[in-house]
């Protein structure tokens, strides 16, 4: 009966627990701003203050990865860099996961 109890409440708070440790990640993917989208299309320049953005384990929009300039193609990691107006990002080529920025 003890064994029956224990894992009833281990169940529980196993589905009450597991939401909660999910979390929420829907932020790595924001899309750009309908303004910003239309700049870029048209090949303008990224607004100042666009890099305040960018950190270590975000994701890379994928108008901005494709704004930017290859510099050191991809190694063993699947890590390039890329030059996006002067700022040199690595991150993961499958992803567009931010490893590192490097100025």
């Amino acid at each position: 009966m003890k064994i029956a109890n224990l894992l009833i409440a281990s169940v529980i708070a196993g589905l009450i627990v597991s939401p909660v440790l999910a979390g929420n990640h829907s932020n790595k993917h924001k899309k750009l701003p309908y303004g910003l989208q239309l700049k870029l299309n048209q090949g303008k320049p990224l607004p100042p203050g666009w890099e305040r953005k960018l950190s270590p384990g975000t994701v890379l929009n994928k108008e901005f990865y494709n704004h930017g300039e290859v510099v050191v193609p991809v190694d063993k990691d699947g890590l390039l860099t890329l030059r996006v107006e002067g700022k040199l990002i690595r991150l993961y080529e499958a992803t567009r996961e931010i490893s590192e920025i490097l100025n």
